[in-house]
């Protein structure tokens, strides 16, 4: 959903977009739940294009296999690709004359695939009824452009659509699901994205995670068998024998005892004819769709006049909720496990980008369920930004990692430099969001950097095949050469003002250093001994005067490597 779907952790801890070697370091680096099969490759990809794809939010949720009851969120995943010609002097983005697809790709470590979604779901038997529209199966809603609908991946390839106003090329609404073709489940399902002229000639590839999951999942507490008390209806547990329905069920009922005169409130009679939700269900055979009374930017709905959003609903009424397991406010825990009660999840393990990998947690980013319930909020659209933790000190100071984006309270940071932020008024006035920000050479920032939640690199392998497979190894796009057939000598025209890296800066960074020492500082540190933003991506030796030097990856590039300091030999 463009422009307003999920977004979770958009803070870079691999701050460094720079050409080649310099930045990263400290990220996420064990590959959780993909081990480290799948064939990893170990040199970058070579052509006169190069096409990267991506999730917009690094994890989509879904309601699961049934939709008789109600609904929260349909399937659907947007796939978001940029094709860069690599031309000498002439690269450039490709925004007409091609076409570019997406198709079904196995994944790396099992072998499974995922085709089909509509014989996994009942999905397309409710959504006339649910959204009003009438769809082909396997094929999803588009809630920005209706008159496009795209497909499930299948084996045939499917096209996207350029983007003029993001400059993009896009798919919108994909119907994926979490589920194999074998049954099995795979919270990250994979597609090939190609570009081709349109002669039909490839002209590039590249491999991108779907990430869908249905651990949008509020049975813990509300299944007839939870034992879960605080959440029993007063009437009694509905007992459905289908789990999926069963939780569903005694939801509408308990919001029935709460809100008896719900229907006749928000004046949604002429859809809902039931003399309440549940009886809606029952007797009716209507589902319910929670965003046509609760507003949902999710869902591009307005919501009835009296009823809070949907995010607030929720949130507002689970913060006091206790944990059945710990026995805690979930508004008091102060980590993922939280979240992970009704977000994708214990067994998703959605935040598993560098901030997931580094025991960054939700609330550091988002604050408490309170916070985030606030009625001055707009949900899914005021988020927190890049900036507040990759971030100076102070005015003049150092720049550093902070690991939550509030000094104190629910008090922001304070912002005192803009090299790592996010785009002002983006995608409207007033926000700043990173999923739709760009930067160097016009490329989004999740090109480089990866979709929010999967911030490069990754715990879960799926997520760093791209990576590996245009550079030669995981991590944020930082090789100049992926994007340039050869990468042009500059000191400060690189992504986020970086310098080019490898054998030419070797000879390049003398005179440079010689005329402007102190803009050095800024990534190898006040006194050039280095910080993570020097860091190196990858291995190299490079030829020095006296011989040659190795740099491992990790190490912090100093001045002291090759000289006495700045000023010396």
């Amino acid at each position: 959903m463009k422009r307003i779907l999920f977004y979770l952790f958009i803070l870079i801890l691999t701050v460094n977009a720079g050409c080649g070697g310099g930045g990263g370091g400290g990220g996420g680096d064990n590959d959780e739940g993909g081990g480290s099969g799948g064939g990893t490759l170990t040199s970058p990809v070579k052509g006169s294009y190069v096409v990267v794809a991506w999730n917009d939010l690094g994890m989509h949720c879904m309601d699961g296999k049934d939709y008789s009851i109600f609904s929260i969120l349909p399937p659907y995943n947007n796939l978001h690709a940029q094709v860069i010609k690599r031309a000498d002097g002439a690269e450039k983005l490709v925004t007409s004359g091609i076409k570019v697809t997406y198709e079904a790709y196995a994944d790396p470590t099992s072998g499974t695939i995922n085709t089909i979604s509509s014989t996994k779901t009942n999905f397309w038997d409710y959504v006339d009824r649910l959204f009003n529209v009438s769809l082909s199966p396997d094929y999803g809603l588009n809630l920005s452009d209706p008159t496009v609908s795209y497909p499930t991946p299948g084996s045939t390839p499917a096209e996207m659509q350029f983007n003029q106003t993001h400059n993009w090329w896009e798919a919108e609404g994909i119907p994926v699901t979490p589920y194999n073709d074998d049954g099995t489940k795979n919270y990250y399902p994979m597609v090939k994205v190609v570009a081709r002229d349109l002669n039909g000639q490839v002209l590039a590839e590249t491999y991108a995670v779907l990430p869908v999951s249905d651990e949008l999942d509020c049975s813990s507490c509300h299944s007839s068998l939870s034992g879960y008390n605080d959440a029993k209806p007063s009437s009694g547990w509905v007992n459905d024998p289908d789990p999926e329905k069963d939780w569903k069920l005694n939801i509408l009922r308990l919001h029935d005892e709460k809100n008896p005169d719900a229907i006749a409130s928000t004046s949604m009679g002429s859809k809902y004819q039931g003399k309440n939700l549940f009886d809606t269900v029952d007797s009716y055979y209507q589902p319910i769709l929670c965003a046509d009374c609760h507003s949902s930017n999710a869902l591009q709905t307005k919501g009835a006049n009296g009823a809070p959003s949907l995010t607030r609903a929720i949130h507002k009424r689970h913060s006091s909720v206790k944990d059945p397991d710990t026995g805690k406010t979930l508004d008091s825990i102060n980590d993922r496990t939280a979240c992970y009660r009704c977000h994708p999840g214990s067994k998703t393990r959605c935040l598993r980008g560098a901030m997931g990998g580094n025991n960054i947690e939700c609330q550091d980013c988002h604050g408490d369920m309170s916070t985030v319930a606030d009625p001055n909020r707009q949900g899914w659209l005021d988020m927190p930004a890049c900036q507040y933790c990759h971030n100076r000190t102070g005015p003049k100071g150092d720049f550093t990692r902070y690991k939550s984006v509030f000094s104190s309270g629910n008090t922001l940071r304070t912002v005192y430099s803009s090299r790592f932020a996010t785009n002002r008024n983006t995608p409207l006035t007033g926000l700043s969001l990173y999923r739709f920000s760009k930067g160097h050479g016009g490329l989004q920032c999740e090109a480089c950097h990866g979709s929010t939640h999967a911030i490069y690199p990754s715990t879960h392998y799926n997520d760093n095949l791209q990576s590996q497979h245009l550079q030669g190894y995981k991590g944020t796009l930082s090789n100049c050469a992926t994007c340039h057939e050869t990468p042009p000598s500059t000191s400060n025209k690189g992504p986020h003002g970086m310098h080019i890296v490898g054998q030419t800066w070797v000879k390049e960074h003398k005179k440079h250093a010689k005329a402007n020492l102190s803009d050095c500082a800024d990534c190898h540190g006040s006194d050039y001994r280095g910080t993570f933003l020097s860091a190196m991506w990858q291995s190299r030796t490079l030829s020095i005067e006296d011989g040659s030097k190795t740099l491992s990856k990790g190490h912090k590039v100093s001045c002291y490597d090759c000289h006495n300091g700045p000023k010396g030999d």
